[in-house]
């Protein structure tokens, strides 16, 4: 009975022994003995847009050798025969074989026919395997067409009746080469008319203008089509045209005898009432409103007397019409008179009209304002 013991006591420290030299993994180690880490494979492609015919990708594979040849294949969405639903599923005939090169990396080239790629948002899949290596990257059909506008000086504006000439900046990038074209803009001002067509130089700024717009109709339609051989690319845009309204409000206080008794109405920055640039300025104890005593030479303002309902609407057309009508002072008595008045403001070259509402008045001392400015895209530039 001992001697069984004794047997499998023996037995088990040598199993015990043996367990603990048993290697479970081996590890790959450089020629120092440190373990060997490899890197992932990467891709980097040329991307495809609606005016490509075709993309590459390049793999970067740091497992494999130069020689190694490696199968890729496209992968998309679709639904298989038999099914309903949409699965990811290789495109039939699109296997080929690439040669790793000396920079462990390599090429391949699609069509975009061969992609299944037709409309913008079309995704593909491309697939690397060989036997120590494997990569995949995914690409979508990107519009080459972008167009920015209304724009005035390069800010967006609002297309207004009678404001001057906006214009759209139209982009087109393709990624094969860079777009030497020209670009087809149709309009039309109303759905249901035909439409019309211009072309422009691909960098021509492409023109819009409030006066484009027929009496009643306020929606153009535009479409801008680039085009690269049998490729074509459309951005489609619906452009209101608004109300012809002052585009700026400002409002402050002019206090009496203060830093801040004038001011330039171009920039609403408050001035003394001597100052060059006070356009407005009060006096004393009537706290009559007119141009600055000092005002520079070849400015100048007057004012015809309105109403709040006209403020209210701020149509610059209609005020400017009414102040060419009305009969016009240097003056304003903020007291006595008329709170509400359109007012013209002649500044060298320049002419500028808005209408002048007082919103309080402290008698002896201060006079609070508020006023409609900027009837013109061009003098959004300049007014601030």
């Amino acid at each position: 009975m001992k001697n069984k013991i004794g047997l499998t006591l023996v037995t088990i420290i040598s199993l015990l022994q043996s367990c603990s030299k048993q290697e479970y993994v081996n590890i790959p180690k450089n020629a120092d003995g440190s373990a060997y880490i490899t890197t992932v494979a990467s891709t980097t492609n040329t991307g495809i847009t609606t005016l490509d015919d075709g993309f590459s990708v390049t793999a970067t594979l740091p497992n494999a050798k130069a020689g190694d040849v490696m199968t890729t294949e496209l992968l998309a969405q679709q639904i298989p025969a038999g099914g309903s639903a949409y699965q990811l599923l290789p495109i039939t005939g699109t296997q080929k074989t690439v040669t790793v090169g000396s920079d462990l990396k390599a090429t391949v080239t699609y069509t975009r026919a061969q992609a299944l790629l037709v409309n913008p948002g079309d995704v593909v899949t491309v697939t690397y395997a060989g036997k120590t290596e494997s990569a995949l990257t995914s690409l979508t059909l990107a519009k080459a067409t972008s167009v920015k506008g209304p724009l005035y000086g390069g800010t967006a504006v609002n297309i207004i009746r009678n404001a001057g000439a906006a214009y759209f900046d139209v982009t087109v990038a393709p990624k094969a080469a860079a777009y030497t074209g020209t670009v087809t803009v149709l309009k039309k001002n109303g759905i249901a008319l035909a439409w019309s067509s211009a072309s422009y130089a691909y960098g021509t700024k492409v023109p819009i203008s409030g006066d484009d717009y027929a009496v009643g109709k306020d929606t153009m339609y535009y479409a801008f089509v680039s085009k690269v051989g049998n490729y074509n690319d459309t951005i489609k845009m619906t452009v209101f045209a608004n109300t012809p309204l002052f585009q700026l409000t400002k409002s402050g206080t002019m206090v009496l005898g203060a830093t801040t008794g004038g001011v330039n109405v171009l920039n609403n920055g408050t001035v003394k009432a001597t100052d060059t640039l006070a356009i407005l300025a009060i006096d004393a104890a009537s706290l009559q409103v007119h141009a600055g005593s000092a005002l520079r030479a070849g400015t100048s303002i007057s004012f015809v007397p309105s109403t709040s309902a006209v403020y209210s609407t701020g149509n610059s057309q209609d005020i400017i019409a009414l102040f060419d009508a009305g009969t016009a002072s240097a003056t304003i008595d903020p007291i006595a008179g008329v709170p509400v008045n359109i007012f013209k403001i002649v500044d060298g070259a320049n002419t500028y009209y808005g209408i002048l509402k007082i919103t309080s008045v402290v008698p002896g001392t201060s006079v609070a304002y508020e006023y409609k400015i900027g009837s013109t895209y061009a003098q959004l530039a300049i007014l601030k």
